[in-house]
Formats: structure tokens, sequence, C-alpha cells
């Protein structure tokens, strides 16, 4: 790509302002990484402000063929956001505004640099919140999450961000702005571009503002914690949860290895030869919690159960969800540089998926560790290895190429909410077919004629 010479720098700083600036290596080495480790060197860092500068700026890397690559707070971890062929990064962590939550219409409308922690307490005020809560939420932007469609736990009832935005502003690869979507929950005029920008990595368009739609906050919510003997017993209760009428708000997994780091590093209050634990929480009108606890609390006791806990007070949740907040610090205790992968499998595989992973840790030698969002059939697969170690490093490559192999014999997908970036690039050709491809292609010509946005991320060139 062109080098950004003095004079281009100059006429870079007049587009956007030397204030929303930077150039100098040691500023901008900051905003080429990501949670994946990924690092590389932007050329630029430019801070968005309006759409009149975004504009500006996206015409000017496409006059000299220059990429351009968004960021929000760099929370994803498959190097989506990393600028690995050099270029500008467009940093929307100023762009940090909630300009409306209209309670009546139950909508927010948000710039893309909102945390959503932001978000949720100020909407929790009105009386709602938004579906999506990654377990970065402290941290992550609303821009990211589209980028993505992070959800997080709460999808299992409500959905990802692609069910909870009615629509976007947004700037194309051309620099044109453009609207999609709706201020309303119906709407079918046109195609559905907003879907469509959501989880595009920042491939199609630069998102200036999103239209999001808000839930009232349950009255009520009851918290229970079921313990198996094995990972078996475990996915046949997910499979008789979720085929009842009461969906719950929250089901996640642990499987036996995540139990024992968990009892290694920071205590476990489960029974004694607990091979997976379930936690499941339920939420809804007051009057119907009891009902709906009960006929979830029913289906989650199959054979094999040990132990089924609810919680009745605020204290006694928090001592439920210790165990499952015990698992992330241990994992960085163990393995720092841990490989985590999120793969999806239909619901009613998922006790096939973690036994296989259980076979292929033992064959490959590698460590791995599954947890995450059993409602979705959402694995998050954690490879615990040394990348300082070349041996490991090759055999955990191997191990994952075998992971993702698994998933789509299953009938699964390669990733859930962490998206591609660079990390699965290499692997989308083995799910989508070719035909598929090449019209994401074409779409991306359509949005992006100059091929500047974030390019290499998301679709690979050539199908193998």
């Amino acid at each position: 790509m062109p080098e950004l010479t003095a004079g281009l720098r100059a006429d870079l700083a007049r587009l956007v302002g030397a204030d929303a600036l930077l150039t100098d290596p040691a500023d901008c080495w900051p905003y080429g990484y990501d949670n994946s480790r990924r690092q590389a060197l932007p050329q630029a860092v430019v801070f968005a402000r309006d759409v009149t500068q975004l504009q500006a700026l996206v015409q000017f890397c496409v006059r000299y063929g220059v990429p351009l690559i968004a960021r929000g707070l760099g929370t994803g971890t498959t190097g989506a956001t990393v600028p690995e062929s050099g270029g500008i990064v467009l940093s929307f962590e100023r762009m940090d505004q909630i300009l409306a939550i209209t309670p009546g219409d139950r909508l927010a409308r948000v710039q893309p640099g909102v945390t959503n922690a932001r978000l949720q307490q100020a909407v929790a005020e009105a009386g709602f919140f938004w579906a999506p809560d990654p377990t970065s939420a402290a941290v992550c932007t609303i821009g990211g999450n589209l980028a993505y469609n992070s959800a997080g736990p709460r999808a299992v009832k409500y959905g990802t961000p692609r069910d909870n935005t009615l629509g976007l502003s947004a700037i194309s690869g051309a620099g044109d702005w453009f609207q999609t979507g709706v201020l309303t929950t119906k709407g079918v005029v046109g195609y559905d571009l907003t879907r469509l920008l959501i989880g595009s990595e920042g491939t199609l368009a630069l998102i200036t503002e999103a239209t999001l739609k808000l839930t009232p906050l349950p009255e009520a919510k009851r918290t229970l914690r079921a313990t198996y003997a094995d990972i078996h017993a475990a996915a046949r209760a997910v499979s008789a949860i979720m085929a009842q009428p009461v969906t719950p708000c929250a089901l996640e997994i642990m499987d036996s290895t995540a139990l024992e780091m968990v009892s290694r590093y920071a205590g476990l209050d489960v029974p004694a030869g607990a091979g997976a634990v379930l936690m499941i929480e339920v939420d809804g009108p007051a009057a119907c919690i009891q009902d709906a606890q009960r006929a979830v609390g029913a289906a989650a006791q199959v054979a094999g159960l040990l132990e089924l806990r609810l919680a009745e007070t605020a204290a006694e949740v928090a001592a439920l969800w210790k165990t499952r907040k015990a698992l992330s610090p241990a994992l960085r205790h163990v393995a720092p540089k841990k490989i985590n992968e999120d793969v999806v499998v239909p619901v009613s595989r998922m006790g096939e998926l973690i036994e296989a992973l259980e076979q292929l840790a033992r064959d490959s030698g590698i460590r791995i560790v599954n947890f995450g969002h059993a409602g979705n059939g959402n694995i998050h697969v954690n490879l615990l290895i040394d990348p300082d170690d070349p041996d490991a490093v090759t055999r955990a490559a191997t191990c994952l190429e075998a992971v993702f192999t698994l998933v789509l014999r299953l009938g699964g997908t390669l990733s859930g909410e962490h998206g591609v970036g660079v990390a699965k690039r290499a692997f989308v050709g083995r799910e989508l077919d070719p035909v598929a491809v090449r019209l994401m292609h074409a779409i991306k010509a359509q949005f992006d004629p100059a091929g500047i946005l974030n390019p290499g991320k998301a679709l690979p060139d050539v199908l193998s």
C-alpha cells in the first residue's frame, strides 16, 4: 500500500482535524492490537468525530488506496481490527453519545463508541435493557457488538444484536452516507441491510449510529445450579430444558476440565464426582416466576443429576455463580495465551461435541477446557498452550483444525459471536459453499468498490 508521506499526512490532518490524528509510531502502536494478541503498526490513527469528517476520510482513503480499519476498544479475539495490511485505524472511542432513549417506542439511538455497560445503565433507569450482554460488557462498545454480532448469555431467550437492532446509519466504502431499517418493530420495505451490516466486521460500511430495540426489565428472576455426573447427563438436561415452553434467560455449561481448574485455583462448592455444571436463570412477571422456575427445574432433573440448588437471596445467587465467574481468572492464570474459539452446534449434538473434544485432548496432548452458552449450543473451546513451545503450537494447530472439522460434521458453525477476522478466515470456505462466497464478494464490491474497508478479513480470497 502507498506510504503516507509528509504531504499526505498534512492533507489528512486538514481533512480530519489535527486533534483527531496520530501519526507517531509510538502513539499508533496501542491501536494496532486486539484481544487475539495479534498486533500490527497502523500508519495513522484517526478518531471519528462526525459524518462529514468520516466521509472526507473515506474519500481520502479511496483516492490513495489506503486501507481503513474501524476499531472500538479492541476486545475482539479474532484479529479483525488489526491493520495487517497497514493503513489507517479509525477509532470510534470519542463518538460515544447516547443520543436518545424513547421508552414509549422501546428504542435507544446511540453512537458506536458507547460501551455496552454504559448503555445498560442508562436504559435501566428507564426500566429497560438491551438484550446483548457480552462478558466484556464493561469495556466493549456497541459498534463492536454490532460488528461481530456479539451476544452473551441472554441470547438464548432474547437474541443477538441482529434481533435487537432496528436500524443503522452508515458510510459506505465509496463515502456515501445512508440509512437502513426502521423506527418500528415491523417493516419490510427493501432488502434488510441492517442485518447484513451487523456481523460484517467493518468490511462493508462504517456504522455511525444505531437504533436499538429495548426490552422491559423483568419483574423477577430465579437462579439455579444443576450438577451432573457427566457431560452427557448435562447435555440431556439442556435438551430437555430447551424442549419445554419456558425459555431460560441464561443457560451456561462447564465441563469436567473446567470444574477441575476452578477447584484447583479458586475452590469448588459442588458435590464430589461432578462431571458438569449448568447455571440456569429464568425471568419474567413476579406472578409467574415460581411456575417458570419449577418447570425448568423439573426439566433439569434427568438421570445423572447430582444436585439442583435454588438461590433464594442475592447472596445465594452470587454464591451459585461463583464457580462460573472463577473460571476465566483460573484460565488466565494457567494459560494467559490460550486459544479461545466459540463454535456452535445444534443443542442436541452438544454432548457429542464435548465428548469428541475430550478425545481430541487425549489424542493431541493439548488440554482443552469447554464452557459456554449451552442454550444456544455455543461452546467456548479453550486450548491451553504455551505459545513459546514450538511443538505445542504445532499440535494445537492440528487440534484446532480437527475441532473445526468436528463442528461442521455435527451441523454447526465456526463462530457464534467472536467473528472471523483473520483467525478463522482460512476455514470459512469449509462452511460456506462457493456460490455463497461469490455472492458475498459481489456484495462487498458494491459497498466497498475500492476495497479499502478492512481488507483481508472475514472472507477467503479464493475457495479451495
